[in-house]
């Protein structure tokens, strides 16, 4: 029981994870942090070329350590996908955040929702694998029937908890996201 907890509740870190690097109308560390910058030949986290940080609310700030790098820096975050258009100064990379309009939230509503899902999912892998254990123990004869279903019981109370979990976090970020 103790393992299938651990399991789910790191589906659940992973889920809070995801949702940090979900950006919402303020500046965050962890937006940036798992963008991969093309550097040294290799492709590896931006927050091992330089320091991230947020000088105000709606700006970050990645101080690269290299300056040979800063090209490397700007590109990486300007094709990740999130729509922000780093600006260089230095060996600073200035990185204002825009604010968000109504149709761009409503995508990162839908971008949630599925993060969720597949925490749900990672959840409800657990408590399969769980029960499988469970079913070859009983075949075995290492516990009884009433055994069985007992702790089958406790596994589906463990899996309802954390998926209540998830749709509690989910409902959380959504609101998060839809604020103005």
């Amino acid at each position: 029981m103790k393992d299938l907890s651990r399991r789910m509740d790191g589906a659940i870190d992973a889920l809070k994870k995801d949702f940090a690097g979900l950006r919402t109308g303020r500046a965050s560390t962890a937006l940036l942090e798992p963008i991969m910058v093309e550097a040294y030949g290799a492709s590896m986290p931006i927050t091992q070329v330089g320091t991230i940080t947020v000088p105000e609310s709606r700006m970050l700030a990645v101080q690269v350590w290299d300056r040979s790098m800063v090209g490397a820096v700007e590109k990486a975050i300007r094709e990740s996908g999130l729509g922000l258009n780093p600006s260089p100064d230095g060996q600073l990379v200035r990185v204002p955040i825009p604010a968000l309009s109504e149709e761009r939230r409503k995508e990162l509503v839908k971008i949630a929702g599925k993060y969720s899902e597949q925490a749900k999912v990672a959840v409800r892998n657990v408590r399969r694998d769980g029960m499988e254990a469970l079913k070859k123990m009983e075949k075995d004869g290492d516990i009884s029937q009433d055994e069985m279903h007992s702790v089958g019981d406790d596994i589906q109370k463990l899996t309802d908890k954390h998926i209540k979990s998830i749709d509690d976090v989910s409902a959380q970020k959504d609101e998060e996201i839809m604020q103005v």
